[in-house]
């Protein structure tokens, strides 16, 4: 059957929060995708920072927050590339955290935010 999930290929996901600043937004989209990301959001954020902090620092209070659905076996390996890309880019420092997602409505919704779909045949 085509909408059966195989239970022993079942992998959990996480959503993935990462806020950088908003002309690092596309760059940080694309290297997330590279980990077989099937989902994400870029939405426009601004920061909280009091405009004399603002001044004080020279933040940029205009971010781009990231949503991302990633499999949990592929979460290491994408903060780990996150937190040195945070640490050598730039002007690309930024924060990530994930949460884990208790369930998802639907085979194929959950076969394609976890890169599981089944090939023609099977």
């Amino acid at each position: 059957m085509a909408d059966r999930i195989d239970t022993s290929a079942v992998r959990k996901l996480k959503l993935l929060v990462t806020v950088v600043d908003r002309p690092k937004g596309e760059f940080y989209l694309d290297y997330i995708s590279q980990f077989e990301v099937n989902q994400q959001l870029l939405l426009s954020g601004l920061g909280t920072a009091s405009s004399e902090l603002v001044d004080l620092l020279g933040l940029n209070i205009h971010k781009a927050v990231i949503l991302s659905v990633v499999r949990e076996d592929r979460m290491d390996a994408v903060m780990l590339g996150l937190e040195e890309k945070f640490r050598t880019i730039r002007n690309g420092k930024g924060i990530a955290f994930a949460v884990p997602l208790s369930s998802v409505i639907g085979v194929n919704l959950y076969q394609f935010l976890s890169n599981n779909r089944l090939k023609k045949g099977e």
